[in-house]
């Protein structure tokens, strides 16, 4: 496995001997595992496969395809395997049913699980569509579990869809770090979606439908990140031009990731938006990875600063906590290009951003620690697992934002972000009383 040792049910179809198209599908899964969907060439596929490079191209096109067939049948499996034990099971239990099935598989299929929930990030613009598909396909399958729940019985009022998107995050974690027995999970991320639950007859949020706009936060348009106008060497200092141009080199970065991906931007790309030539891009990074990388921490850093300094406007901790959400959604919504790299191109940029993006994740759950005082006496408080799900459940969720073809409303998000962080501690209803209380008062002074 890329980052670790474990070799485990690599094979597609182990029950069957393989064909020529199945063995280089399972050659692609091994490769791919081991040392990263960016560093795999065909020539490791034919090589591991025991086929020749003629055969690879009577199936596949090019690497793309074979690895886009690799993780259509990977998620076939799991779907497959979702479906059976959400069918086993009452519909009230689906969810259940399937945090059990999705640990299950990321823990007894390893390297299949790690190409599904890691290398799919990393593979361009249609491995994420497929990889968001199959994400779609199984919640579909808890969806219609959750249309057969009579409206007394408890179910989670989160969209199945954020759900085990955030799921896969989790696991993708563990197998990039390569965690062993992953069963203990389940019984944690049960816990988590358990504090989401109302009866399904008074469910709001599911669907994550955007709502009324919020109040813009006082102090954002000092936030919003834009290129500088070109500033030439006779117009200012040495080190003023040559920041001018680092800058530009980065939103130019940016930019064109948002428009064709990581995988896709050449470095010719990016001089060409920015403005400048081989020379200096050369003289301020090595490469566009450096290029990314830079853009990529300096959105990281902004987010960071920007979500600390609003949460500590608000005088309770629900306040703060929809300040923070409130300073975050209205940043991204005006720094989209910055957010499509945080929230979607994180994995294919490369280790650091990885590493920066777990990080953020971290550093987010430390707005979650006053909220203890606001748990009904007896609850326990939500363990580690939980306050990483919510952290990691509002990134899940920029990033489906980011990835729509139509008109971003990332802003809108708002009441979605806070009660995704409240509730666990508070509780749904009050979770929710309170959100209604923000937006009435919203309502009420808006012109």
């Amino acid at each position: 496995m890329h980052g670790g040792t474990t070799t485990v049910n690599r094979t597609l179809h182990p029950d069957r001997k393989g064909s020529q198209r199945e063995r280089i599908l399972t050659a692609m899964i091994d490769v791919v595992a081991r040392d990263g969907y960016a560093a795999t060439t065909i020539a490791q596929v034919i090589a591991a496969g025991g086929v020749s490079r003629p055969t690879f191209y009577d199936y596949f096109k090019d690497k793309d395809d074979c690895f886009l067939a690799c993780l259509a049948e990977i998620q076939q499996q799991l779907l497959a395997e979702t479906r059976q034990a959400v069918e086993s099971e009452a519909p009230e239990h689906a969810t259940a049913a399937t945090i059990r099935s999705l640990v299950a598989f990321a823990d007894s299929k390893r390297e299949l699980a790690h190409v599904m929930m890691n290398e799919a990030m990393a593979g361009g613009p249609r491995a994420l569509d497929l990889r968001d598909q199959g994400i779609v396909d199984v919640a579909q399958v808890l969806e219609q579990a959750h249309e057969r729940v009579t409206a007394k019985k408890p179910t989670p009022d989160i969209s199945p869809l954020l759900l085990i998107g955030t799921i896969h995050r989790l696991l993708a974690a563990r197998l990039r770090h390569d965690e062993h027995d992953l069963a203990w999970m389940v019984k944690e991320l049960m816990r988590w979606a358990e504090r989401y639950e109302e009866p399904a007859g008074k469910h709001r949020w599911r669907t994550l439908t955007p709502v009324a706009d919020p109040a813009p936060w006082p102090i954002l348009p000092e936030s919003m990140l834009r290129a500088p106008a070109p500033l030439e060497p006779a117009q200012g200092r040495r080190d003023e031009v040559r920041e001018n141009r680092r800058r530009r080199i980065l939103f130019a970065t940016a930019e064109v990731g948002r428009e064709k991906g990581y995988t896709a931007v050449t470095v010719a790309d990016i001089i060409k938006r920015a403005g400048v030539d081989r020379r200096a891009f050369n003289a301020l990074f090595a490469d566009k990875q450096a290029a990314f990388e830079a853009a990529h921490e300096l959105g990281f850093q902004r987010t960071i600063a920007l979500t600390a300094g609003a949460y500590f406007t608000g005088a309770t901790w629900p306040e703060r906590i929809w300040e923070a959400g409130r300073g975050f959604t209205q940043y991204f919504q005006g720094n989209l290009t910055i957010a499509h790299i945080g929230f979607v191109e994180s994995t294919a940029v490369g280790p650091d951003a990885i590493k920066r993006l777990e990080d953020s994740v971290n550093a987010f759950t430390i707005f979650f620690q006053d909220g203890k005082e606001y748990l009904p006496a007896g609850s326990p408080a939500p363990e580690p697992l939980a306050l990483e799900a919510i952290a990691t459940a509002v990134m899940e969720m920029g990033y489906r934002e980011c990835r729509r073809e139509d008109e971003h409303q990332m802003e809108n998000l708002l009441p979605h972000v806070s009660f995704l962080c409240l509730a666990p501690f508070m509780g749904a209803s009050a979770a929710n009383r309170f959100i209604d209380e923000r937006l009435e008062t919203k309502a009420q002074t808006s012109p």
